[in-house]
């Protein structure tokens, strides 16, 4: 960057303090930077290619990077925990790409010891040639050290470095701007129709729109077979074509045929690893071979393998967890999937909606995407769409692969039957891949529904198993709150402390995590750490925008939950005082009174008020119901809870034992 004109360096710096104050923003792309730098997307991309030589993309890989040297350097944590510091989804990409950018991976990074820096200025790890020359002669006296040694080097390997054991993958083709470079070479045309050569050219132009791919140029490779001289398409083979890639360093090539039969044209094309000759895929395409279908044949080739190409570029870059949910050709849905989700990690339910709605419109039999949009709107208990969107999904169930099958099954099972049916379809999906972190969660969560959190825990607890294996951390904090949780009702307190420890690390800002720690903290009578906690709380749920009414009935079922019950109604108190006419306010209050036994008569009072605007709220009915019972009035209070059963949207295992208590009371009665 000395070499820069000054301008050009401004402009630079600009760029990089844009990128900087963004860092652990793993969405800030290249449209965000365009939109931050006030310069057309065309212009910005120009600008840095003149200086630099570089694309919008690789120049916010190399900036994140550099940032992760310098974090690595000065020991601000392990090459995954700087992995999500500097923006990247993923550890493995990371480890890719500082790779390849600095010539060894980030876990030989020497920290800089910042007494003595002109000792540590060798980034990579290395050894006094006093200190080799003894570990050698102590060796030499143990073969079996050796052995050891040579045994641990290979389960290193397999477990760090799993592509050296496994097929390659396009993701694993990248280049070192983390494009995808493509040759397509010329198609035999078997054909009396010379229009069909046009289909390299076609495909070519379309590749070179998407800036994931480094597309070569029909001149390129035609010189290249000049030279060979091969002017004969036909005589074009793997072993040919894969060198005219490896001279354009492009990693795939694409090559294929058309043949015609009757009135019929059948195109077939292969997606081949230029080094391996592996093929990544193979695509045919057929149709009339009439004049007015070849531009037809050629948009649809160009789409499908423009599709994979992306589609797996995208795959190498995400977290494994999304990968269970790529049921799309689409890669324009899958985005729009992962937005979603990312949305869910600020807890924006109705930006996920809107971008599990677009995923949908692009593809309709898009399985994955129309289950979670039926789940935001269960988690906004907005039933009607929740139920009509999973029915749309449950009626295509026939026409899908088992998981995706199971997974439709489960989600039914969770708003028309009960946890058992759910635990039964995760197990079902399990038997096929139970390497699934998201499944086992599931399951725990349909355990801790059933107030079985014994059994719910060794669930739990596989997930966790899983995401360390695959070294990166999960995808919520709820994979360590709910476990917390099941722990905290089982009285594991110092596995649940030890637990947050790690939570904490990872999620360093999420309220569910102060909310488990701000319990945990009341149950052993540590005020001080209690109230660090709720006040950590209470600022990130303003920051969520929440009303000082959500606030206080957030406080009030915290306190309720850890037993601190003079604190909770007073928070409770406080809700209803903010919104005295809200029927919802003073239901919350009045199950309190009830369900503690501290004042029946009030809360009765109160949810009969509530009841007059909502008189078919089952939750409503079953606050009124519950605490008729409590009264000892089984025979009114059986009638109200059964109604109450009959309204729910969803099952309730509360109301279930509650109403299982009062038809044994009613019927003692008798």
């Amino acid at each position: 960057m000395s070499d820069l004109l000054p301008n050009d360096k401004i402009f630079i710096s600009k760029l990089t303090e844009i990128i900087l104050a963004n860092l652990n923003n793993e969405n800030f792309g290249v449209k965000e930077l365009v939109n931050k730098s006030g310069i057309s997307r065309t212009g910005l991309n120009r600008k840095l290619r003149k200086i630099l030589n570089k694309s919008i993309n690789q120049f916010i890989r190399e900036v994140r990077l550099q940032k992760a040297l310098e974090m690595l350097q000065n020991g601000s944590g392990t090459a995954s925990e700087v992995a999500y510091k500097v923006g990247f989804a993923s550890p493995a990409y990371f480890n890719t790409c500082f790779h390849e950018f600095f010539g060894y991976p980030p876990g030989k990074v020497r920290r800089v010891d910042s007494e003595n820096p002109d000792e540590n200025s060798d980034t990579q790890a290395s050894s006094k040639p006093e200190s080799k020359k003894s570990v050698r002669e102590t060796l030499a006296f143990n073969k079996k050290w050796i052995l050891f040694l040579s045994t641990l080097i290979i389960i290193v390997a397999v477990l760090v470095y799993p592509k050296i054991f496994k097929r390659t993958t396009l993701g694993d083709l990248r280049s070192s701007d983390g494009r995808i470079s493509v040759a397509v070479m010329p198609f035999q045309n078997m054909t009396e129709n010379k229009i069909w050569d046009g289909i390299q050219t076609n495909l070519i132009s379309y590749l070179s729109n998407f800036e994931e791919l480094k597309v070569r140029q029909k001149e390129a490779i035609g010189s290249l077979l000049e030279s060979k001289g091969l002017t004969n398409y036909a005589s074009i083979n793997p072993s040919i074509a894969g060198s005219i890639s490896r001279k354009l360093d492009a990693n795939v090539f694409i090559y294929g045929s058309i043949n015609k039969a009757d009135s019929k044209i059948r195109v077939n094309a292969e997606l081949v690893n230029s080094k391996t000759k592996e093929v990544f895929k193979s695509f045919i395409l057929e149709g009339p071979a009439r004049e007015d279908n070849i531009f037809h044949i050629f948009d649809s080739l160009s789409l499908s393998v423009k599709d994979f190409l992306v589609m797996s570029k995208m795959e190498k870059e995400i977290s494994p967890d999304f990968k269970p949910y790529r049921n799309t050709n689409s890669p324009e849905a899958y985005k729009y999937f992962i937005d979603a989700e990312n949305a869910l990690k600020r807890y924006d339910r109705q930006a996920a909606i809107n971008l599990y709605t677009e995923a949908v419109a692009i593809d309709s039999n898009y399985i994955p995407a129309i289950v979670f949009l039926s789940m935001r709107y269960r988690d906004m208990f907005m039933y009607e769409d929740a139920r009509k969107w999973c029915l749309k999904a449950y009626i295509k169930r026939e026409g899908v692969d088992k998981n995706v099958r199971n997974m439709i099954n489960w989600y039914h099972a969770t708003l028309f039957e009960t946890p058992n049916e759910e635990i039964k379809y995760l197990k079902l999906y399990q038997d096929v891949d139970d390497q699934v972190p998201v499944v086992y969660w599931q399951i725990g969560n349909a355990y801790l529904n059933l107030v079985q959190y014994n059994k719910a825990i060794p669930e739990y607890e596989k997930a966790l198993e899983i995401y360390k294996k695959w070294g990166i951390k999960p995808m919520m904090a709820e994979n360590y709150t709910k476990l917390g949780f099941a722990y905290h009702k089982t009285g594991q307190y110092k596995k649940e402390k030890r637990l947050y420890r790690k939570a904490e690390r990872d999620f360093p800002d999420d309220p569910n995590i102060s909310t488990r720690y701000a319990i945990l903290a009341l149950n052993e009578q540590d005020t001080t750490d209690a109230n660090r906690y709720i006040e950590k709380l209470i600022s990130a749920l303003k920051d969520m925008s929440w009303s000082e009414a959500q606030i206080a009935d957030y406080l009030a079922s915290l306190y309720s939950e850890a037993g601190v019950l003079n604190k909770a109604e007073e928070y409770y108190r406080k809700a209803l005082s903010l919104e005295p006419d809200n029927p919802l306010q003073m239901s919350f209050l009045a199950y309190f009174l009830i369900d503690k036994d501290l004042n029946i008569n009030e809360g009765l009072d109160l949810i009969g008020t509530a009841l007059k605007s909502e008189p078919d709220d089952y939750g409503f009915l079953h606050a009124k119901g519950w605490g008729l019972y409590k009264q000892g009035n089984s025979r009114e209070a059986l009638e109200i809870l059964q109604k109450s059963w009959d309204l729910k949207p969803v099952y309730d295992h509360q109301l279930f034992l509650h109403l299982g208590e009062v038809k044994k009371a009613a019927a003692d009665q008798k």
